[in-house]
C-alpha cells in the first residue's frame, strides 16, 4: 500500500510539475513594447472570445479546403489577428506572399500588424510595396502614413496621408484621415495647412466607426473642450486610447509638454494595447527617453 500511495503521489507531482511548465508555455508575451513592458494575447473573454475562436475555426477549414486561394488566406490571417495573434498572422501572410507576391492586399494585412507588434521599418516596407501594387487603396495609404508617423518621419507620414485623403470614398474615412493629417501637419509646424484640413470638418457629417476622431476634429477647432474630450474617452478603453492621444497631442502643440506626457503615461497603463493611439503614446513616450 506505501508503494501504491507513493506512486500515486509522485504522478500527482509529475501532473502539477507538467501544468507549471505548460502554464510557463502559455504565459509567453505576444509582444514587449517599445517601453520594455510584455503584453499578451487578452482580446477578449467569456461567449466574445467563444465566438473569435469560432470564427478562427472557420476560417482555418476554409483555408485548409483551398490553401491557394487568396481570399481565403487573408481571412484566417485576420482572424488570428482579431484574437491578438499577431505574429502567427504574420506567419500566414508571409507564406501567402510567397504564394501571391504581386497581391497588395498581403502585404497591407502583413504591414499592419508589423505595427501591432511594433516594427515599424517592416510596416513600412510592406506598405510601401503595398502601394507599388495598388495606389488607390485607402488602407493601404492609411497605414503607410501610420508607419512613418510611429517613426517619428512626419515628412513621409504627410505625403502618405494626403494620398490616403484623396482616396478617401465617405465622410468617415475623410475623418480619420483628416485627424492623422492634421496632427502630422502640426507636428511639422504647418500650421496654416493643418487649418485647411480642418475647415472639411463640419456639423452633420455621417460617422460610422470614427466619432473619437470627430470629436477631436472639433477640438482642434476650437469647438469642443478638453474636458468634454475627457468625458468622451470613458466610453471604452479604445475611445480612452485614441482621446486620450489626441489630448496628448493637443497639448504638445501648446507648449504644455509635460501635460502632453501625462496623457500619454496613462495611456500606456491601459491594456488595449494593439489600438493605434496605444501604441502612438508609446512611441512619443520611446522618442522622450531617447
Amino acid at each position: 500500500m506505501k508503494i501504491k500511495a507513493r506512486i500515486i503521489l509522485m504522478s500527482i507531482i509529475l501532473l502539477f510539475i507538467g501544468s507549471v511548465l505548460l502554464a510557463s508555455i502559455d504565459d509567453k508575451p505576444e509582444i514587449t513594447s517599445l517601453l520594455g513592458k510584455k503584453y499578451y494575447a487578452t482580446p477578449a473573454q467569456g461567449e466574445e472570445l467563444q465566438k473569435l475562436q469560432k470564427d478562427l475555426d472557420e476560417a482555418k477549414k476554409a483555408f485548409d479546403a483551398n490553401p491557394n486561394d487568396a481570399e481565403a488566406l487573408i481571412l484566417y490571417g485576420r482572424r488570428l489577428a482579431y484574437l491578438w495573434r499577431y505574429h502567427e498572422a504574420i506567419d500566414v501572410f508571409t507564406k501567402g506572399i510567397e504564394k501571391h507576391p504581386e497581391n497588395a492586399m498581403l502585404y497591407r494585412h502583413r504591414g499592419h500588424r508589423y505595427i501591432s507588434i511594433r516594427d515599424f521599418d517592416k510596416a513600412a516596407a510592406d506598405m510601401a510595396r503595398a502601394a507599388q501594387l495598388n495606389d488607390r487603396d485607402f488602407d493601404i495609404w492609411y497605414h503607410l502614413g501610420l508607419a512613418h508617423y510611429l517613426k517619428g518621419d512626419f515628412a513621409r507620414a504627410e505625403a502618405a496621408y494626403q494620398n490616403c485623403l484623396k482616396s478617401s470614398q465617405d465622410d468617415d474615412s475623410k475623418i480619420a484621415i483628416s485627424n492623422w493629417l492634421t496632427i502630422t501637419l502640426r507636428r511639422l509646424n504647418k500650421k496654416d495647412e493643418a487649418a485647411k484640413i480642418l475647415e472639411g470638418i463640419v456639423a452633420g457629417m455621417k460617422v460610422v466607426e470614427n466619432q473619437s476622431y470627430y470629436d477631436l476634429l472639433f477640438l482642434y477647432k476650437g469647438l469642443k473642450t478638453e474636458a468634454e474630450l475627457e468625458l468622451a474617452a470613458k466610453a471604452s478603453e479604445l475611445d480612452f486610447s485614441t482621446i486620450s492621444y489626441g489630448l496628448g497631442c493637443w497639448n504638445l502643440f501648446n507648449g504644455k509638454t509635460d501635460k502632453a506626457k501625462a496623457y500619454f503615461e496613462k495611456i500606456v497603463e491601459g491594456k488595449y494595447w494593439p489600438a493605434f493611439g496605444f501604441i502612438s503614446a508609446e512611441a512619443e513616450l520611446y522618442r522622450m527617453v531617447k
